[in-house]
């Protein structure tokens, strides 16, 4: 069965519905209400009286229509019975974001089998329990109950993020909204008794609208062989990017207690995530860093890199990363050299890295680039830019912006307060990912680099 209505529904119903403010059920009809959904929306709840102007129901079976979408909301004991009568009704996707099944033990366990009974030999599928559910940010369906005051959405984008933890997805879906860093789709699966991390990571790799899947992962409910090939099928079509909690053996009894998920060895997880070409990220800024390079850069085709700054420091701190992701820095050619001598002041560094010094102008970046990067010596570039210095201009960005011409990957760096966080979002609109370290810019291009070698 496709996973299609969990985030293009047709028409949704919120079984716990509430008409208090500050409610769970209350804050999902209002997210589906302000982010304008533009399916049907019912509202489930025994009080009948209207929510936000809209009509509610007393029961789900008294639905006349078709719903492609149930969430649940309501306490774990009398989850069972509404799942029973949605599966009689054919809802084919139910979300159920109550807690109180595996996580908290044996008697949650209970609960989660008579779910799955009431499963069998149905067409229903469900994501959860134990989790904030989807957001999908071109068809307006926002299961969060976080309000939109607090939490920012992000805009639309080519990034899928799969959460296991609800409060880890959360939490960097406001970062990503600050940081205006778009996804596509949003999907916190809690306790995974049905669809799980491979179900997601299958119809991901599918999805038109995902060019780049980033992953919070816990521990696994698939099978170790079965993880293992899927991911490999997954990282052929599209960049996997992986970030592994647990890793401590504090960290795996954590994991248990959170969604009930077996944890496993950090040293296997990270040798089958080598296997299968998917990239790991240490921390999760790492996991969206390495995103926002997968969706915008195109992939390098060796590991030749040139770095080019306007501030030697940041070229040695860039030089330093690049040695230890084994990175090859090759001089510029004697051509190289002869063309730029032309152009530029006696004082100007022409060796890689290729440091403009301090009064470095727009020319200079652009005659370097046009250089490097129509050059069969290098495969990308690392472009330093301290904006502070006098002699640039604001349209140093579209200068560095127009050599996206020679599709090879651009990722630069740029650190400071507004008046350079100003020009870093000019860059960043025009496909050009900008990062606050060299380190981190360093470590970008290599793992489009590592996914390059593997999709070889």
């Amino acid at each position: 069965m496709s996973l299609s209505t969990f985030f293009n529904p047709e028409s949704v119903a919120i079984i716990g519905a509430s008409h208090t403010p500050g409610k769970v059920g209350y804050a999902i009809v209002e997210n589906f209400v302000r982010g304008k959904f533009k399916g049907k929306i019912y509202p489930v709840n025994p009080d009948t009286s209207p929510i936000l102007g809209l009509r509610v129901y007393k029961s789900i079976l008294e639905i006349s229509d078709n719903v492609d979408l149930g969430i649940i909301a309501i306490p774990s004991t009398y989850v069972p019975k509404i799942v029973k009568e949605c599966v009689h009704k054919k809802i084919p996707s139910l979300i159920i974001i109550s807690g109180g099944f595996s996580e908290i033990g044996q008697q949650g366990k209970l609960l989660e089998d008579e779910i799955k009974h009431h499963l069998k030999n149905s067409k229903t599928r469900i994501i959860g329990p134990n989790c904030i559910g989807v957001l999908d940010t071109s068809s307006k369906t926002d299961t969060l109950f976080l309000s939109q005051d607090r939490l920012g959405r992000p805009t639309e984008g080519n990034i899928a993020f799969i959460s296991q933890s609800g409060a880890v997805g959360s939490t960097i879906l406001d970062w990503l909204s600050e940081e205006s860093i778009g996804i596509s789709k949003f999907i916190s699966y809690g306790n995974a008794i049905d669809v799980n991390e491979l179900d997601l990571l299958d119809f991901l790799s599918k999805d038109k609208q995902t060019k780049v899947i980033s992953v919070y992962l816990e521990g696994i409910k698939s099978d170790g062989k079965y993880f293992l090939k899927k991911l490999k099928e997954v990282s052929k079509k599209k960049p996997v990017i992986i970030l592994k909690a647990g890793k401590t053996e504090r960290g795996t009894r954590a994991v248990a207690s959170h969604t009930g998920s077996l944890a496993g060895s950090a040293k296997i997880y990270s040798a089958v995530f080598k296997q299968s070409g998917a990239i790991e990220a240490e921390n999760w800024e790492e996991l969206f860093d390495f995103a926002k390079a997968f969706s915008t850069q195109p992939l390098p085709s060796s590991n030749k890199l040139a770095i080019i700054t306007d501030g030697g420091g940041f070229g040695v701190l860039a030089t330093d990363e690049a040695e230890k992701q084994k990175l090859i820095l090759p001089e510029p050619s004697q051509k190289i050299i002869s063309e730029l001598k032309k152009h530029f002041p006696s004082y100007v560094i022409l060796h890689n890295p290729i440091d403009l010094i301090g009064d470095a102008n727009d020319e200079r970046y652009q005659k370097t680039l046009d250089s490097v990067l129509s050059s069969s010596e290098y495969s990308g570039a690392v472009v330093i830019t301290l904006f502070q210095v006098p002699t640039l201009e604001q349209e140093i960005t579209e200068v560095i912006s127009s050599m996206k011409k020679y599709k090879k990957p651009i990722i630069c760096c740029a650190v400071g307060s507004q008046f350079t966080r100003n020009l870093i979002r000019k860059l960043e609109k025009h496909g050009i990912p900008v990062y606050s370290t060299p380190e981190v810019a360093v470590k970008c291009f290599s793992a489009l680099l590592k996914y390059s070698q593997m999709k070889k």
